[in-house]
C-alpha cells in the first residue's frame, strides 16, 4: 500500500454503534455531537483527496452530516454507519464534482468490469522499498497522480488503498459488486504504473 505520508486511521474509543444510532434518532444532540466527533477526521481526509479543496471539502462534510442526520430513521444497519457515512459523503462529492464545467469526458467506456475479467499482469509498485517513494518530488508527484486519476479509479482507490477499507466495505459504499471493485482497483494501480513508471520502476 502506498503510504504518501499519509496518516493511519484514527483511533477512537470503542462504542455502541446502535446505542449511538438510537440516541441519534430519539433526537439526543449529544449523540449528533458524538457521531461528527467520531467520524470527522476519516470524512474529512477522505473529501480532501477527492475534491482537493479546503472549503468545498468542509461544506461537503458538513452536508454529510446534515443528510445523516435527516436519513437516520431510515438507517436499517445493513452496514456499519462509518460505510453509511463514507456512502453519502462520496455522493456528495461526486454531486458537486459533476456541476456543469466547460468539458466533460466520461470513463467509463474504457472500464471492462466483465465479472471475472483479470487485467494484464501488473507491477507491484506498492512494495516498492520505501526509499523509491519517500522523497518530497515523489510525493508530490504520486498526489497529483492520484489526483488526476480518472474518477471512478481514483475513488477505489482511495478508500480500499489510502482509507484501508476491505473491498466489500468499499464495494457496498460505491454500490459496486466486490468483482468490479477489484477491476478498479487494479486498473487503478496499472493506470498509477503507467503514469509513474519512470519515478516507481525497480532499479
Amino acid at each position: 500500500m502506498v503510504e504518501l505520508n499519509q496518516e493511519t486511521a484514527v483511533s477512537t474509543p470503542e462504542i455502541d454503534e446502535s446505542k449511538l444510532i438510537a440516541r441519534i434518532q430519539a433526537g439526543d444532540k449529544s449523540a449528533c455531537d458524538d457521531c461528527i466527533a467520531l467520524h470527522t477526521p476519516a470524512l474529512k481526509r477522505l473529501l480532501l483527496r477527492l475534491l482537493n479543496n479546503e472549503q468545498d471539502a468542509e461544506d461537503v462534510l458538513q452536508e454529510t452530516f446534515l443528510n445523516a442526520f435527516r436519513a437516520i430513521h431510515n438507517f436499517e444497519g445493513r452496514s456499519s454507519l462509518s460505510t453509511w457515512l463514507y456512502r453519502i459523503a462520496y455522493n456528495a462529492a461526486m454531486m458537486r464534482l459533476r456541476r456543469p464545467k466547460a468539458h466533460t469526458v466520461s470513463v467509463e467506456e474504457t472500464l471492462d468490469e466483465t465479472p471475472g475479467h483479470i487485467p494484464r499482469q501488473l507491477f507491484d509498485w506498492c512494495c516498492l522499498p520505501e526509499e523509491t517513494y519517500d522523497g518530497e518530488e515523489v510525493q508530490t508527484q504520486l498526489r497529483q497522480a492520484i489526483a488526476a486519476m480518472p474518477e471512478s479509479l481514483q475513488t477505489v482507490f482511495v478508500l480500499r488503498e489510502l482509507e484501508g477499507m476491505s473491498t466489500a466495505e468499499t464495494a457496498d459504499t460505491l454500490n459496486l459488486t466486490p468483482s468490479a471493485t477489484k477491476v478498479r482497483l487494479h486498473r487503478a494501480r496499472h493506470w498509477l504504473r503507467d503514469t509513474l513508471g519512470p519515478i516507481l520502476a525497480p532499479q
